[in-house]
């Protein structure tokens, strides 16, 4: 195969980024998707994937096969949103949020089976969670990380519940698969997750998707506060807000 108009013969490695580009865009893609995306003979195909799995640049979904981005490629994601420009509009826009409800919120976005804080604006108040931008926190005991779960395509949802090991932080900390599922579909018929001493006792969090062309749930726009200081009904008052700030942020991501 090669290049329209040129006459040398596209490389192994612009092969291989192709590939990673797509998969990327796509979220994940069955080797055939790839081969006739890039118009690749099936074989070709296999090998620069498998290649790539190998490298941790892709990974396998254990109930289709087909392809995800895999560790390294999301590690140079997440490391290519850090030093995005747009970084300091995201920031901004987080900070008036913040101003404007008064309470601590962080902009998550997926990392493996955790969630990462890419953002994080603190309240002013005295009685607050320190947890720093970069952090990780728990997918299934975190309202961001319930709302990833939810949004998951329904195979991947189904293997991540039935695979993953769930730590018990607290009394309420779900930990079974049966009880994540029902929580996930509460929250696609929400549009919004809710935790409640679930992670910390004494802390609550609500979290909104922040969705791209194609749906997925790519990142989230979420609150956390004391239950002293925030019950459960005025966080839904600010649910509004939380909304208008994922839109907001929305075209400084994808």
């Amino acid at each position: 195969m090669e290049k329209a108009g040129a006459t040398e013969p596209i490389s192994v490695s612009e092969r291989a980024l192709s590939v990673l580009d797509f998969v990327a865009i796509s979220g994940r893609a069955g080797l055939m998707d790839v081969a006739q995306a890039l118009q690749l003979p099936k074989a070709t195909a296999s090998r620069l994937c498998s290649n790539l799995e190998a490298q941790q640049w892709l990974s396998r979904d254990g109930t289709d096969r087909s392809f995800l981005p895999g560790p390294r490629l999301l590690r140079l994601s997440m490391a290519a949103l850090k030093t995005d420009p747009r970084r300091e509009l995201r920031h901004q826009i987080l900070s008036e949020l913040v101003t404007e409800i008064d309470e601590t919120c962080n902009l998550t976005v997926l990392d493996g089976l955790k969630v990462r804080y890419l953002d994080r604006v603190e309240t002013h108040w005295p009685l607050r969670t320190q947890l720093e931008a970069g952090s990780h926190v728990p997918l299934h005991a975190t309202a961001s990380g319930k709302m990833y779960i939810a949004m998951m395509a329904p195979e991947k949802r189904a293997t991540v519940l039935r695979h993953a090991q769930f730590e018990r932080f607290t009394p309420r900390t779900l930990t079974q698969p049966e009880e994540l599922e029902a929580a996930a579909q509460k929250i696609r018929v929400d549009g919004y997750s809710f935790e409640e001493d679930e992670f910390m006792l004494g802390l609550i969090g609500l979290a909104v998707p922040i969705t791209d062309e194609r749906g997925e749930c790519r990142a989230t726009m979420a609150l956390h506060a004391p239950s002293a200081r925030m019950k459960f009904e005025a966080a839904l008052a600010v649910l509004p807000a939380l909304r208008r700030a994922a839109e907001r942020v929305k075209p400084l991501l994808f």
